[in-house]
């Protein structure tokens, strides 16, 4: 993998080892840091840690190091709350991700083990939120309402560098006439004819900018990662000397956003916890780290099983109930009516 692609919000990971998934890249800044979170669905009564990145969610166990999740933000389709059974704190109201990666489907359920606490409620979906919120920071579009007037609409934080006109997009076989514009995030190409007709490139999206000769001359040649499609954009520029400036002051503009990129994800914490637990990771390892390999430890195909969601027909068919006289849904493993229902639980006198 090129060391400018970003994997993190792209991915679903298990179990790397705890200095991999806690290893933030260029950019990635932690909002959040929660102590005392149950991975209900697929480590119940296990107490761990939950990291909100502006890239992802990370979760792992205070006990075993090998244990970690790193959830990208763009592989989740959905998230809510549900009532689920904590081994630890019994039933309770927990968030309910669903999400979706290589073609597989994922369910992860995240208790908050703190009585009364629901910053994990707040924390992860407001940061989820700012992320679908700025997508154009992050994503190469295709005939995007990006331009208005011939002006592009600036994101927040952008800074626009220059604008190059003449410049034949050669995507087709005679060439588009357009415009470049060139900002610290990304690369825009509008045609002249039709504003609609353009390109906004990130530059987290680049792989190589170069000079190549073809059928049209020297041309400027831009490669973009898998992520994005691996696409190979070609564009002309005349004549030789203005074609090698701009593709300097590109090259330049890429290498400089590669190593402080802007993810456009911004969001504030106001919920602080009551005594005021600082919002970091700790760069080692705590010594409460059993680092042994437990030869009956769960491999790495019975953990995507604990999150996969099932496709069996049976599942969440109804039954009829005669407590309400009502067909439900079938109730979870570990669920009685009479326990959902419960506010204060039954004891023995």
């Amino acid at each position: 993998m090129d060391e400018f692609e970003v994997w993190e919000d792209q991915e679903i990971q298990f179990d790397l080892s705890i200095n991999k998934v806690l290893k933030m890249r260029n950019g990635e800044k932690i909002i959040d840091r929660l102590e005392f979170i149950e991975d209900t669905k697929g480590n119940s009564g296990d107490k761990g840690v939950l990291v909100i990145t502006n890239l992802r969610a990370i979760w792992h166990s205070m006990t075993l190091a090998r244990i970690s999740l790193s959830i990208g933000y763009n592989c989740i389709q959905d998230i809510s709350t549900r009532i689920v059974n904590s081994r630890l704190k019994g039933i309770t109201e927990a968030i309910y991700i669903q999400a979706k990666y290589n073609g597989l489907r994922y369910e992860f359920v995240f208790t908050n083990l703190i009585p009364g606490n629901t910053r994990h409620f707040t924390s992860f979906i407001g940061v989820f939120k700012a992320y679908n919120s700025s997508r154009l920071y992050r994503e190469l579009k295709l005939r995007g309402a990006i331009i208005k007037n011939d002006r592009l609409r600036l994101l927040m934080f952008e800074t626009m560098y220059s604008i190059a006109n003449g410049v034949w997009n050669l995507s087709s076989e005679q060439g588009n006439l357009g415009t470049f514009i060139i900002t610290n995030i990304r690369l825009v190409w509008y045609a002249e004819s039709n504003e609609t007709f353009n390109i906004s490139l990130p530059y987290i999206h680049i792989n190589s900018i170069k000079i190549r000769e073809s059928k049209f001359g020297e041309v400027l040649v831009i490669g973009t990662n898998g992520y994005s499609g691996g696409f190979t954009l070609g564009f002309r520029i005349d004549p030789k000397e203005r074609l090698r400036s701009i593709t300097k002051e590109l090259s330049s503009l890429f290498h400089i956003h590669s190593q402080v990129p802007e993810f456009g994800v911004h969001f504030v914490i106001t919920d602080q916890v009551e005594n005021n637990e600082p919002v970091l990771i700790p760069t080692t390892l705590s010594n409460n780290y059993d680092e042994f390999e437990d030869e009956n430890a769960i491999g790495v195909s019975n953990t995507l099983a604990a999150y996969s969601v099932s496709k069996r027909g049976k599942d969440g068919l109804p039954q009829y109930d005669f407590s309400l006289g009502l067909a439900i849904e079938t109730l979870p493993e570990g669920y009685t009516m009479r326990s959902l229902w419960e506010v204060i639980s039954i004891t023995n006198k």
